[in-house]
């Protein structure tokens, strides 16, 4: 596989880790994400010990209302924060 197809592998597969273990296995619900960012993203949102920190990315990555994070949402998640992750990494190069 190129590293493209694995990195859209590796997002699939963290998502199938984390989500299900309420019983709803296509989606992450708030202790869920909650998890999963401790986990898979200390570096970046792991700081976040406030649990109204918490309950704001989840009302904002709850597209549909529905107190859940489906992939789609989770997607959108994860391209934001490659998004960002790449404006900062240019922002150092241009020093």
């Amino acid at each position: 596989m190129t590293e493209l197809e694995t990195a859209i592998v590796m997002i699939i597969d963290v998502f199938d880790k984390y989500s299900g273990k309420d019983g709803k296995g296509d989606t992450l619900c708030k202790g869920e994400l909650k998890t999963l960012i401790e986990k898979e993203l200390p570096g970046i949102l792991g700081n976040a010990k406030d649990k109204s920190e918490g309950d704001k990315l989840m009302k904002d990555l709850d597209i549909d209302g529905d107190a859940e994070v489906d992939f789609k949402e989770f997607v959108i998640f994860v391209a934001a924060l490659t998004s960002l992750g790449h404006e900062r990494f240019e922002k150092m190069h241009k020093k």
